[in-house]
């Protein structure tokens, strides 16, 4: 097989969550350039829009709807839209919030106010929700349509927390990416029998708007890099080049995976 149809995601109909901004935004526009047929679904419909309107300027199949993953109904009608018009190849599920700072700063102080006793029971259950149970029911109302086509890919943005114990990152967000991982890998056991793969991209620190633009300050750039054994944090395209592969046939008999874009901050510190 010539390595341009191995990788190809040509006329795939794909949806990413979350697909305004950010990781969500960069997944889109490297499949638009890649000739698949995208639909962004987004809380912001204003941005949504937006971004719906610069990435079809070249000509790409690009449409748009004002979906928040916390609503499953709002989810359903959208997926049955996009399947109706197009059919529904490839899903993306990525949207997510911060949960806010680790028990420590940069400093190795402690930070009292992401003390796990001052974490309220209604931001941790928002932050479970939003990053947690979006997922669940985003793959709940893409499921039966990609059972009708006879299969398809589930990509799910999920994040080295997952698999580790953070101290610069909220409680709350570790624990709703370490269920992520796990709702991965049993989906992917049972949707297995209909040619349906579920994989997860795991970043490390990425320069996105997440948590108020945080990680867009240089200076906390400079601070997580310090953490990482190539100098510097992610960028939105350092991730697209997993999520566009795990979409191809490149990947036809790979499911249940995490794949970690980090760096190398999950190996330990080196030089």
């Amino acid at each position: 097989m010539k390595i341009a149809d191995l990788f190809s995601v040509e006329g795939l109909r794909a949806v990413v969550t979350g697909g305004a901004s950010g990781i969500g935004r960069a997944i889109a526009s490297a499949l638009v350039d890649n000739d698949a047929r995208v639909a962004i679904f987004d809380i912001d419909a204003q941005a949504a829009e937006a971004a719906a309107n610069e990435l079809s300027r070249g000509g790409g199949a690009v449409s748009w709807a004002a979906v928040d993953v916390n609503d499953e109904s709002a989810l359903q009608k959208a997926f049955a839209e996009v399947a109706r018009v197009d059919g529904l190849d490839v899903v993306y599920a990525n949207a997510g919030i911060s949960g806010g700072p680790g028990f420590l700063t940069f400093d190795r102080e402690r930070n009292p106010v992401a003390a796990i006793e001052a974490i309220t029971a209604a931001f941790f259950d928002r932050i479970v929700a939003a990053n947690l149970g979006s997922v669940f029911r985003t793959i709940q109302a893409a499921v039966p349509h990609l059972k009708s086509r006879g299969g398809g890919r589930i990509i799910v943005t999920s994040s080295i927390s997952a698999t580790r114990v953070e101290t610069l990152v909220g409680a709350p967000y570790v624990a709703s990416k370490a269920g992520v991982a796990q709702l991965v890998r049993q989906v992917a056991l049972e949707l297995a029998r209909y040619s349906i793969a579920v994989n997860a991209i795991a970043p490390g620190p990425v320069a996105t708007n997440i948590a108020g633009g945080r990680l867009q300050s240089l200076e906390t750039q400079a601070r997580f890099a310090e953490h990482c054994p190539m100098h510097r944090i992610g960028t939105c395209d350092d991730v697209v080049g997993a999520a566009l592969f795990l979409a191809s046939p490149a990947a036809r008999f790979i499911t249940g995976a995490e794949i970690k874009i980090d760096g190398g901050v999950t190996l330990g510190v080196a030089d």
